[in-house]
């Protein structure tokens, strides 16, 4: 058995000209319809389908905004940053523990206005980097799976199933990579210190010969061409307008527990815009900019005004006690630590690749 790491970014620009990373990107330009123009600049880990309702709506409440939003990968997004902290205007990513780190290393300035002062105190660090959304992490079964083998709605039933049926179910089935993946590894650190069964689940999934990609959009492609017949780990947020329009597939908020990302942002100390970035930010935290995410973003709402489908509040009435939000706060640095990261890694591999080893 082998580790496979596949990568699955539709790409419409490559920074070719880059100097310092071989990162690629999408990128979506929403130039200015009045004078005076103000520039803003968004780096982001958050595909363009599910960011481009709350930038259009954005945009038309100001138009003067000249508005360059380019989405990478969690780390690239991370690495390009280093290397260039002056080029964006705010960054945005799922990655928690990067965007706490870099922003207790200085990275980030205060944003204090009415609306940032309201938000949440769970949702905020410092008044510099601000949590808005509330994404649980899910399965995706095939209705063949269950029709075959019965319900898989918790951690449990898929470590069971895989038990059982992991023959059968061999290269049908995908999660995450760890290694190449921020979001991949924030998950495998969180699940291993919530669920003593966490590594005999990695050892079923080795053994099935799961599949590992670098994102959830990847997971659902081949999830509805037929490639796979589970995923495990998606963000709920991405998938919820596949599932609605492939009725072959079902996602589970897990009932034992579910992790939940919060997306976070921040207004880096060295922007070249900083007030433009602001604006964007309090519309972000704001009724209408929350609206948007719940009903066309698919992101889930952290508003605490706000409530029925895509919101937190809603989301904690249908599971009152499994859903484990990742904490904003010092604990995430502890994820970062490099040894702690090695170790929990070179475990990961050595329960997924089972007796044989990974590397040479």
């Amino acid at each position: 058995m082998r580790l496979r790491s596949l990568s699955a970014v539709v790409t419409l620009i490559a920074s070719l000209a880059w100097p310092f990373t071989a990162s690629a990107f999408d990128q979506l330009h929403l130039p200015a319809e009045r004078e005076p123009v103000a520039p803003l600049v968004i780096h982001a880990a958050l595909d363009l389908p599910y960011v481009r309702p709350l930038l259009e709506d954005f945009h038309r409440r100001n138009p003067q905004y000249d508005i360059t939003y380019r989405n990478f990968a969690t780390l690239e997004l991370d690495e390009r940053f280093l290397a260039a902290p002056d080029e964006a205007d705010l960054m945005i990513s799922s990655a928690m523990p990067w965007q706490y780190r870099l922003a207790n290393d200085g990275y980030a300035q205060a944003v204090d206005t009415p609306v940032t002062r309201r938000w949440p105190a769970e949702a905020k660090w410092r008044q510099e980097l601000f949590a808005f959304s509330f994404e649980p992490v899910i399965m995706v079964i095939n209705r063949a799976v269950i029709e075959r083998y019965g319900p898989v709605d918790s951690h449990a039933d898929l470590l069971d199933l895989l038990r059982r049926h992991g023959d059968e179910l061999r290269g049908k089935v995908v999660t995450y990579d760890p290694v190449a993946s921020g979001a991949g590894y924030t998950y495998a650190i969180e699940e291993s210190r919530l669920s003593p069964q966490y590594w005999d689940l990695i050892a079923a999934l080795g053994h099935a010969d799961a599949a590992l990609v670098n994102t959830t959009g990847a997971m659902m492609e081949g999830l509805k061409d037929g490639r796979y017949l589970i995923g495990y780990n998606l963000l709920g947020s991405y998938v919820r307008q596949d599932i609605d329009a492939h009725p072959d597939l079902e996602w589970r908020i897990p009932d034992d527990y579910a992790l939940v990302i919060q997306r976070l942002a921040f207004v880096p100390r060295q922007a070249p815009h900083p007030i433009n970035a602001k604006h964007f930010l309090d519309y972000l935290l704001s009724v209408n900019g929350q609206g948007i995410l719940a009903k066309e973003g698919h992101l889930g709402a952290l508003h605490p005004e706000l409530d029925g489908p895509g919101t937190a509040n809603a989301l904690y009435r249908l599971r009152p006690e499994g859903l484990r939000p990742t904490p904003l706060g010092p604990g995430l640095l502890t994820t970062l630590d490099d040894l702690k990261r090695r170790a929990l890694l070179s475990r990961w591999q050595r329960e997924f690749s089972g007796p044989q080893t990974l590397f040479p």
